[in-house]
């Protein structure tokens, strides 16, 4: 018989104490941030004049999307309980295990507030451009993409993340997202 680890027995436990989401409720809870990130890109698209300005600001603003979901699954994660899980709603869990060993769960709360402030501006970049490209020149078609992105990133994204992923995670006690 091969001793097993503390550490081991606890993934093996935390395992079966955690819900397993399907590929299909993973993708419902990253719908709202992928709409958000295409409707940021869209209103750059839009509202600038420069091909290569417009196009660049998208590609950027991209960019700095998705690496703020690699930052979550770097800097957050490995301190969660559904880390290395099927467990994670939003599907990160799996994904940093891949990238990160675990860390202690009980610093869960500190690092989540400490590193969520980095993605802020996935929700402002695109609303603080709009309001501008709306005083410079207004355009119906940026008015109706910064309303849009405004709905999805102010109401859809919050609500789905806490109706639906952080209603039955085990730390939402110790989460700062939940606890407002």
């Amino acid at each position: 018989m091969i001793p097993v680890k503390p550490s081991e027995r606890d993934n093996t436990q935390k395992r079966k104490t955690c819900p397993e989401y399907t590929t299909r409720q993973v993708v419902i809870d990253n719908l709202p941030y992928i709409i958000m990130t295409l409707l940021g890109a869209a209103l750059f698209i839009v509202g600038l004049n420069a091909p290569f300005w417009k196009w660049l600001s998208a590609g950027l603003y991209i960019f700095y999307s998705m690496v703020g979901a690699f930052w979550i699954m770097l800097f957050i994660c490995p301190y969660c309980h559904y880390y290395g899980t099927r467990g994670c709603p939003c599907g990160y869990g799996s994904i940093a295990a891949k990238l990160r060993s675990q860390r202690n769960e009980d610093l869960f709360r500190k690092k989540f507030k400490r590193h969520i402030p980095i993605i802020y501006p996935v929700w402002m970049i695109p609303t603080i451009a709009g309001i501008v490209f709306l005083i410079q020149k207004f355009s119906t078609l940026v008015l109706v993409l910064l309303i849009l992105f405004a709905i999805d990133a102010f109401i859809i994204l919050p609500l789905v993340s806490r109706k639906s992923g952080c209603a039955e995670c085990p730390q939402k006690d110790q989460c700062p997202w939940m606890t407002k």
